[in-house]
């Protein structure tokens, strides 16, 4: 027979593997990956650390208010003070 081309074998190498399986690729949700230069590498290395340190933070932090059966509650130093207004007199 004559030589198959590069496609021809392709396709008939999907026919086979439809063939014989019912397995199919996942389609591809995200973009395919892309080369950063170093300094955008870094900079979201440094954006993901940050993000995990304070994440880190917080949850160390509610763990510690568990343990200690502490209420986080809003604090206001001014509190009802700061709603009531004064009333300015004119001293003539």
């Amino acid at each position: 027979g004559s030589p198959m081309t590069a496609e021809e074998r392709r396709l008939r190498d999907k026919k086979h593997l439809n063939d014989i399986t019912a397995a199919r690729l996942p389609p591809l949700h995200h973009s395919p990956a892309k080369l950063l230069s170093m300094e955008e590498s870094i900079a979201i290395q440094m954006q993901q650390k940050e993000a995990y340190e304070e994440m880190q933070a917080k949850l160390a932090a509610q763990k510690l208010a568990e343990r200690l059966n502490i209420k986080m509650l809003r604090f206001e130093p001014e509190g009802e003070a700061s709603m009531q207004y004064r009333e300015v007199r004119d001293e003539d």
